[in-house]
């Protein structure tokens, strides 16, 4: 069974995940299947847009498969962990700087890997059910696959909020954040690409229209400035304290648990990006630490920990308290030569 299914249908070029079992996990394979699939159809006059979609109801794509990649590590192996990322942050630049629309349709649990696909699209669905998240500051890594520039676009401080604690969020606060660009009851779904496979016109694509549920983010906004605004994650952390509110309280639960050096680098790279505004940037600095991830990092802890024995209880290298600033230079500092992503 292909768990990314690819194939033309009417104008359309159409990917699918096809791996509901696992929450439709990107692996490194199927992470070359898209980008295959998106070289073979940018000149080809028979597909006019591109439509991804995933099956099952729980996930669009709840994250890159890493279990490959944390295997290696445990033997010494940084090899698998940096290819795949690299091949990943290639494809999900493609994604981005595609020449023809590529339509997104984002149900349930969007995070990770899946904000790497559907994110960078041109146009961005989502509907009733979906969530969306950068959770990998609790697995000691940071977000990535271009997740620096969603945030670093989103308003105000919205992005290092999220970025820092991980926090879910419904299909209101995924548009106001700039992860999805419009609304369409899903049950509307299924004729929507069907008109797009039909006509290849992105015309026939709808406006959208309000979500049923509010967000939550528009009305944070003042907390988040105050909170979120601090030059580090020290001082971050203090402020909330100072505040005591729900919001503060909540955060910092997160803070709490997750990756001090994680934490510390995810403020550092939404301000880097926010700064730099293009994928290709964003990539590269990203691929900074997650080159050193396994190695330097917190990422084989944090896996092990959370997904591997599911204890939640990681033993990070640092407390907040004792988080070395050159750690954290070390993780964000260039890559030489020999480790690049090789964008095309």
């Amino acid at each position: 069974m292909d768990e990314m299914i690819a194939r033309k249908e009417g104008r359309a070029g159409r990917l699918t995940f096809n791996r509901p079992s696992a929450l439709n996990a990107l692996s490194h394979p199927m992470a070359m299947e898209i980008e295959h699939a998106l070289d073979a159809w940018r000149d080809d006059p028979e597909v006019s847009l591109v439509v991804i979609d995933a099956v099952g109801d729980r996930a669009f794509c709840a994250g890159g498969d890493i279990a490959a990649v944390y295997r290696a590590a445990l033997e010494g192996d940084m090899r698998p962990g940096r290819e795949f990322w690299a091949d990943e942050y290639r494809m999900n630049a493609k994604i981005a700087e595609y020449p023809k629309p590529i339509v997104a349709f984002m149900q349930g649990f969007v995070m990770g890997g899946g904000v790497g696909v559907g994110g960078h699209a041109s146009h961005r669905v989502v509907g009733e059910s979906t969530q969306v998240a950068m959770p990998e500051s609790g697995i000691g890594l940071i977000p990535d696959v271009g997740g620096t520039l969603i945030l670093a676009r989103a308003p105000g401080r919205v992005g290092e909020y999220l970025g820092v604690t991980g926090a879910r969020i419904n299909a209101t606060d995924a548009i106001y954040a700039g992860f999805a660009d419009r609304f369409i009851p899903e049950a509307d779904w299924g004729s929507v690409k069907a008109s797009l496979v039909e006509t290849g016109d992105i015309a026939t694509l709808p406006h959208g229209a309000p979500p049923p549920e509010a967000g939550r983010l528009a009305d944070l906004r003042p907390e988040i400035e105050t909170g979120f605004g601090g030059a580090d994650i020290h001082t971050i952390k203090a402020t909330l304290e100072a505040s005591g509110s729900h919001f503060a309280q909540d955060a910092l639960k997160a803070i709490g648990r997750n990756s001090p050096l994680s934490m510390e680098a995810t403020l550092r790279l939404v301000r880097m990006t926010r700064a730099d505004n293009t994928i290709r940037g964003a990539l590269e600095n990203e691929f900074r630490f997650t080159w050193r991830a396994c190695e330097q990092g917190d990422f084989v802890e944090g896996v092990r920990a959370q997904i591997i024995d599911k204890d939640r209880n990681p033993q990070w290298k640092h407390t907040l308290n004792s988080l070395p600033e050159a750690d954290v230079a070390v993780m964000l500092a260039p890559l030489g030569a020999d480790a690049r992503i090789e964008f095309a």
